[in-house]
C-alpha cells in the first residue's frame, strides 16, 4: 500500500486525505523553514513514505482568497537575496514526482515563494502563493529522493489583509483544502 506523509504547519491547516488506496500518515512541523525541515526530516525517518504532500494556507499578490494551488516550484526568498553570490534558491520537484507516476493527473502547476516572514505589505515576489515552509519542505525531500508536492489554500492577499484574515480564514482553508483532496483528487 502506498505511503503518504502529508504535513501542515498549523491545526487550524490539518484536512484528513480519506483515500482507499493509501496509508495517510500526518506531522504537524509548526511554523517556518526550520522547524517544518526537522519536524519533516524526523517523519520520514519514522514513516519512510512514498511520497509527501504538504498542505496548507498561502498568501498571494495576483489570486483570490479561496483559490487552491498545487506546488512543483518552490523559491527561498530569503537565499533569493544572495543568488548574486551564486547560492541556490529554487527548486523543482516535478521531475521525481514524473519519475515515480505520482500526481499526473493533477493539471494545476504554480510556484510557491517560502521566507520566514508573514508579508502584509506588497513587495517584488516570483511566484504565485507564498508561505513560511515549502521551500524547507522540498529541499528536505529533495535531498533524500522522495516526491514532493505542496496544495495551498489562498487565505490572504498580501497588502490587503492582516495576520488577523489568515487566522478568520483557517476553517475556510480546511474546508477547501478537504474538498481537494477527497472530492477534486480522490487519488494520487
Amino acid at each position: 500500500m502506498l505511503k503518504i506523509l502529508v504535513t501542515y504547519a498549523v491545526q487550524g491547516e490539518f484536512a484528513e486525505i480519506k483515500w482507499a488506496d493509501a496509508e495517510v500518515y500526518y506531522v504537524r512541523t509548526g511554523i517556518g523553514k526550520v522547524k517544518a525541515a526537522f519536524h519533516l526530516a524526523e517523519a520520514i525517518h519514522q514513516v519512510e513514505p512514498d511520497i509527501v504532500i504538504n498542505m496548507g494556507t498561502a498568501g498571494t499578490i495576483n489570486h483570490q482568497v479561496g483559490d487552491v494551488f498545487v506546488c512543483r516550484h518552490f523559491i527561498d526568498r530569503d537565499m533569493q537575496k544572495l543568488s548574486g553570490l551564486g547560492l541556490s534558491y529554487k527548486l523543482d520537484t516535478s521531475a521525481l514526482l514524473e519519475q515515480k507516476g505520482f500526481c499526473q493527473h493533477w493539471t494545476e502547476a504554480a510556484t510557491c515563494n517560502t521566507g520566514d516572514s508573514f508579508l502584509t505589505e506588497l513587495t517584488d515576489i516570483e511566484g504565485d502563493v507564498v508561505d513560511m515552509e515549502a521551500y524547507a519542505q522540498a529541499f528536505v525531500c529533495t535531498s533524500k529522493e522522495i516526491p514532493f508536492i505542496s496544495v495551498k489554500y489562498v487565505s490572504d492577499v498580501i497588502g490587503q489583509n492582516s495576520v488577523k484574515h489568515w487566522e478568520d480564514k483557517l476553517a475556510d482553508a480546511r474546508a477547501g483544502l478537504a474538498h481537494f483532496f477527497n472530492v477534486l483528487k480522490e487519488s494520487i
